[in-house]
């Protein structure tokens, strides 16, 4: 991980070299959209006399990559397994009961006015808005340098350009209604900025950093974890896929634009066709450090360990989500999967899903056929877990079974016998890179523009790659006695029958199952204008099963976003303007 290694040295140099007065400060004053960003304190900072060579500069970069990991367990900012999973119908709050992090409790019931919300929501926001600010200061310092002095000036700006619209990206799937400025704005301007862009407007400001990355990144890096060309179209392919399903006032999906599909389906040929990508053979080298920048990784971000550090550079923000019970672990039983995430997994005699069926009752997993998914994805009492089979989950390792049920989730949890874990105190961190865009996701997000483009059948072999892996996808979830837990049974879809609704639905279930409970499936929803009808529709039954839930409702216009936090509109003295319904 040679970024890291440059990571982790500019941290020690920035520890020799505290400065009174320096651009990093200056940097988060930049933020402007934040009060307690305003006056966050960075650990160490730079002066201008810093910034003169190339090696200072470059230090800035890798600044600005370490900060789009460096977010809490309470203000998370990648691992979106609270706003995108517990949101959702894969998975409940888990923990020591509903009051246990209760502002999570409170996001699982659409009560997002709750005060202690602005905690968390707000946290969410500030390091993101930190994230934005280390690019900006990187941006303005790598401008300053003549090209002449600094050969890789090109490349640096397009990666920090891809960055800054990473951070802004998230924003907006989180809040919709953002405020959004570049390095070139000063502090008077930035309070000046307001959150009230058109929805086009906010889309194509972000649009335009990644068109800049696409057009001046090396297709290559030598050095694993930076960004490259293949990355930018991947992600402005994704993009352009939101931007695609335009969004009136409340949110509602008026149309979709045909020819922001048409560039989707550019942009992911383009990845496609460079042949630098592949499927892995078995999806759980996604989920195994071993498998790492891999050749499915397109954008991750980076973690060390043994670096030289106290305790490396970690992934926190999935630390309470280890199975309470367990002896290896000890804390915190959260990100219990649902029933309804279970049952969407079985399959019925063709290996194919059973779509209207599938919640009609508890899956018998001793009788029916699943999808190998499952046991990647799900622990389940006698599995192995986190393909481990000398110690099968079991169901003394769930914190509270009486609220959440005996599911747990797992494929961002690590064993604690691998070279990635290290514990804390209580939390758990890894150093496994967090995916940000996989090549399933750039095959996936192909077949649905080919869906939305009235080009169903093209969309069928792309769907069926994902299918076909997934099937394959056993040798790691043997038990002790060379048998498995689960009776897999999983086939692609035919011709027959594939007209553009059902595949519509097939590609929706798909990525249902590819991501299970890595945070994607309530911004799927959202982007699908479905989010009222499907989450209600779950609650109607989840909530009889899992009584914890009985207040708890999806109120279109409202619930698809996040609130703007309170503290900074009152900060910006009203300038920015609250989400619709709060």
């Amino acid at each position: 991980m040679m970024l890291l290694q440059h990571l982790s040295e500019f941290k020690n140099k920035q520890m020799k070299n505290i400065k009174a007065i320096g651009l990093l400060l200056i940097g988060v004053l930049t933020l402007g959209a934040c009060k307690k960003a305003l006056d966050y304190e960075p650990t160490g900072v730079l002066s201008s006399a810093d910034l003169t060579s190339s090696t200072a500069v470059e230090g800035l970069v890798t600044a600005a990559y370490s900060a789009i990991g460096n977010g809490d367990m309470i203000g998370p900012i990648y691992s979106k397994w609270a706003y995108g999973s517990v949101r959702s119908d894969d998975a409940y709050k888990g923990g020591g009961g509903t009051g246990d992090v209760g502002e999570i409790d409170a996001m699982e019931h659409y009560n997002l006015v709750a005060p202690s919300m602005d905690a968390f929501v707000g946290r969410t926001w500030k390091n993101l808005f930190k994230s934005i600010s280390r690019a900006n200061v990187a941006l303005r310092a790598v401008n300053s340098l003549p090209e002449t002095s600094f050969p890789n000036k090109k490349s640096r700006l397009a990666e920090l350009r891809f960055l800054r619209a990473h951070s802004y990206f998230t924003l907006k799937l989180l809040y919709k209604n953002i405020p959004i400025f570049d390095e070139a704005a000063t502090e008077a301007d930035i309070l000046k900025t307001s959150n009230d862009l058109t929805n086009e407007e906010s889309w194509n400001k972000i649009a335009a950093d990644l068109q800049f990355a696409v057009d001046n990144l090396p297709e290559m890096q030598s050095e694993k974890g930076r960004v490259n060309k293949y990355a930018a179209q991947a992600y402005l392919a994704k993009l352009r896929l939101f931007q695609a399903y335009q969004q009136d006032d409340k949110h509602r999906v008026t149309s979709i634009n045909k020819t922001r599909l048409q560039e989707v389906l550019t942009l992911t040929q383009a990845v496609i066709a460079s042949g630098k990508y592949s499927l892995n053979n078995d999806i759980a080298n996604n989920f195994l450090p071993e498998g790492e920048n891999g050749p499915e990784s397109v954008f991750a971000i980076q973690f060390s360990i043994n670096d030289g550090t106290t305790s490396g550079r970690l992934n926190f923000e999935d630390g309470l989500n280890y199975p309470h019970g367990a002896p290896q672990y000890g804390c915190c039983g959260f990100h219990a999967a649902s029933q309804n995430l279970v049952n969407a997994h079985t399959t019925n005699a063709n290996g194919l899903p059973n779509f209207d069926t599938f919640n009609n009752g508890i899956a018998d997993l001793n009788a029916q056929t699943v999808d190998p998914r499952l046991d990647h994805t799900v622990g389940i009492d006698g599995h192995p877990f986190k393909y481990d089979n000398t110690r099968p989950f079991s169901n003394s390792w769930v914190r509270d079974p009486g609220v959440y049920g005996n599911f747990h989730t797992m494929r961002n949890q690590q064993l604690a016998t691998s070279v990635s874990y290290f514990k804390l105190g209580p939390f758990m961190g890894s150093a496994k890179n967090y995916d940000v865009l996989r090549y399933d996701d750039v095959l996936l997000m192909q077949a649905e523009a080919f869906i939305e483009l009235d080009q169903q059948d093209r969309a069928l072999p792309l769907i069926n790659q994902i299918r076909a892996r997934a099937a394959a996808s056993t040798g790691k979830l043997k038990k002790a006695d060379g048998s498995f837990a689960s009776r897999y049974n999983v086939q692609g879809y035919t011709t027959t029958g594939w007209t553009k609704d059902f595949a519509r639905n097939a590609l929706q279930w798909e990525r249902r199952l590819e991501f299970a409970t890595e945070g994607e499936r309530f911004f799927d929803l959202v982007r699908w204008g479905i989010a009222e009808q499907v989450l209600n529709n779950y609650l109607l039954v989840e909530k009889v099963r899992r009584p914890f839930l009985a207040t708890a409702k999806f109120t279109a216009g409202r619930d698809e976003y996040l609130p703007i936090p309170q503290s900074e509109i009152t900060f910006t003295k009203g300038l920015y303007k609250q989400n619709p319904g709060y």
